[in-house]
């Protein structure tokens, strides 16, 4: 398996519904924020400024609700590669009992930041974000 990458979030008070819990779409936007900051982490500022992504499905399953006060981390790590394509794999766990809360495969595609064509994924991302690394 691929190397995992660990983000800290926070139940913010505008994150809860009139349910009492976390709104679905929050989970959303974690898991958004979860690959930017993996690719904000191991890419180069070179790289940062050539390439971006974009969505291209996402797919998420709710297993249990996150609460008022709730500290979690979503953990993120990459699946398969196919061309230009990705997928990434995102799990929100509670920090206090590490229970699964949701968990998410979302496809991501490479664009040129340039032209904003579609452009293979560079095998060297691909070793870097499983091997978790920057490069020197």
């Amino acid at each position: 398996m691929a190397q995992t990458y660990e983000v800290p979030l926070a139940v913010q008070p505008e994150d809860i519904d009139e349910q009492g819990h976390v709104n679905n779409v929050v989970y959303l936007r974690w898991v958004q924020e979860a690959a930017s900051a993996h690719w904000t982490a191991l890419a180069t500022p070179e790289e940062l400024a050539r390439w971006m992504w974009v969505v291209k499905r996402h797919e998420i399953d709710y297993c249990a609700p996150a609460l008022p006060g709730d500290v979690l981390v979503a953990r993120t790590w990459l699946g398969e590669t196919r061309g230009a394509r990705f997928d990434r794999y995102v799990e929100i766990l509670r920090g206090t009992d590490n229970q699964l809360l949701a968990r998410a495969k979302t496809t991501w595609v490479i664009l040129d930041a340039a032209t904003q064509r579609v452009a293979r994924v560079p095998p060297e991302f691909v070793a870097r974000f499983r091997d978790n690394e920057r490069p020197a």
